[in-house]
């Protein structure tokens, strides 16, 4: 199976009107500057924003414009990597979940609209299933599978040996499959999640 080949853009409008009907708003774009610019465009000036690791944040730019700090918002993350305390640091990063804006990106998007993202620590998956009341995703496209199953077989066999490999070059020991988070629907009404599809090959 082709994990990497992008989806029609028949497919693509179908799973946008799919999520809809789940209570998400999704949009596409070409290219990962329009990606980026979309994400300026969606978070207000001010708020509290905290992303969860994310090779497709990383490569639309996204994660060097943080780091760059020419951006209007209260990154929390810098807070967290800033903190030296170790108790202080764990009780910011607890609170990090609070964020105004949850940043990030999704393993697989089924085509009727269910979610599924798999974690290691778990620790995106509270403000991605509740405590953040503005979620924004970056998705490739190609993370389009056609059911439940495709998208744990894809997890298993195409994203988790990749994030493995990738793990174990920055020097760790490697990752694990430790949580998952399959989301169903969004029927709080003060929540709102944004999945910026973007027709590039993105991420894993």
């Amino acid at each position: 199976m082709d994990f990497n080949q992008l989806a029609t853009k028949e497919t693509v409008e179908q799973v946008i009107e799919n999520l809809k009907n789940r209570g998400i708003t999704a949009i596409l774009v070409e290219t990962k500057e329009q990606a980026l610019e979309k994400i300026k465009e969606l978070i207000p000036e001010g708020v509290s924003i905290m992303t969860g690791s994310s090779t497709t944040l990383d490569q639309i730019g996204f994660t060097d414009l943080l780091i760059s700090k020419n951006h209007p918002w209260k990154n929390l993350k810098d807070e967290i990597l800033n903190e030296s305390d170790t108790q202080k640091r764990n009780e910011l990063r607890k609170n990090s979940v609070l964020a105004d804006y949850f940043l990030g990106s999704v393993h697989a998007v089924t085509k009727d609209g269910g979610i599924l993202v798999a974690s290691a620590s778990g620790s995106q998956i509270p403000s991605y299933a509740f405590s953040s009341n503005n979620v924004i995703w970056v998705v490739s496209t190609k993370k389009i599978v056609n059911n439940l199953d495709k998208a744990f077989q894809r997890v298993k066999e195409h994203i988790y040996p990749l994030e493995n490999q990738r793990m174990k070059n920055a020097g760790y020991e490697g990752s694990i499959i430790g949580k998952w988070f399959i989301l169903e629907r969004e029927i709080l009404p003060n929540r709102k999640i944004t999945l910026i599809f973007v027709n590039k090959d993105l991420g894993f």
